[in-house]
C-alpha cells in the first residue's frame, strides 16, 4: 500500500450511503427523458454514484480514475481496492475496480466486481454495459444481449446500448436462420 493511500485511510471518516431518493428521482427523469436531455441526467447519476460521503474515499476514487486515465492499471486497482475495503457498500468503488481489472486483462475479477456492483446498485447501467461487453467478447452473445437489454431498459437513450442491442439481435437472428 502506498503511503498516500495509508494516509487517506487514517483520515477517512465513515462513508455515507448514496442518496437513494435523489437517485430515484434521477432515474425517473431518465425514463422520461428525450434525446436532448438524457445526457445531462446521466451525468447527474454518475455524479451521485461518485459521492461516497467520505472525502478520503472520494479522493481514492479520483486517484484511481486518474491512474486509469494514465493506463496505470495496477495503481488504479490498488486505489480502488483500498476504496472497496474501506467503503464496501459504495457501489461505484466496485464498478471502478471492475473497469480497472478489465483494462488490465483480468476478466474473472472484473466479473466478480460487476456482480458486487449490481448487488449494491441493480440500476447500474454502466456495470450492466460492462457485463454485456465482457460476455460478448467471451462469445456468450445471448447473455450479452440480455445484459445490454437490461441496461437499455434502465437507460433507454444511450446510443452505445441501442447499437449493441440492435447489432446482437441481428447477429443472433442470422445464426438462427
Amino acid at each position: 500500500m502506498t503511503r498516500m493511500i495509508a494516509l487517506l485511510l487514517l483520515l477517512a471518516g465513515p462513508a455515507h450511503a448514496v442518496d437513494e431518493e435523489r437517485l430515484d428521482e434521477l432515474f425517473d427523469s431518465l425514463e422520461e427523458a428525450d434525446e436532448t436531455s438524457w445526457e445531462q441526467i446521466e451525468n447527474k447519476i454518475w455524479s451521485e454514484w461518485s459521492e461516497s460521503g467520505s472525502p478520503a474515499m472520494d479522493l481514492l476514487l479520483q486517484r484511481g480514475r486518474e491512474a486509469m486515465g494514465e493506463e496505470a492499471f495496477d495503481e488504479a486497482i490498488e486505489h480502488f481496492t483500498a476504496l472497496v475495503e474501506n467503503a464496501p457498500e459504495f457501489a461505484e468503488g466496485w464498478n471502478a475496480r471492475a473497469t480497472a481489472y478489465y483494462q488490465a486483462g483480468l476478466v474473472g475479477p472484473a466479473l466478480a466486481d460487476i456482480a458486487r456492483t449490481l448487488e449494491l446498485e441493480p440500476r447500474h447501467f454502466g456495470a450492466l454495459s460492462g457485463l454485456g461487453r465482457i460476455l460478448e467478447e467471451t462469445g456468450n452473445d445471448d447473455a450479452a444481449l440480455d445484459a445490454y437489454r437490461e441496461a437499455l431498459s434502465i437507460h433507454p437513450y444511450r446510443p452505445t446500448l441501442i447499437r449493441a442491442v440492435e447489432r446482437l439481435e441481428l447477429e443472433l437472428q442470422g445464426k438462427s436462420i
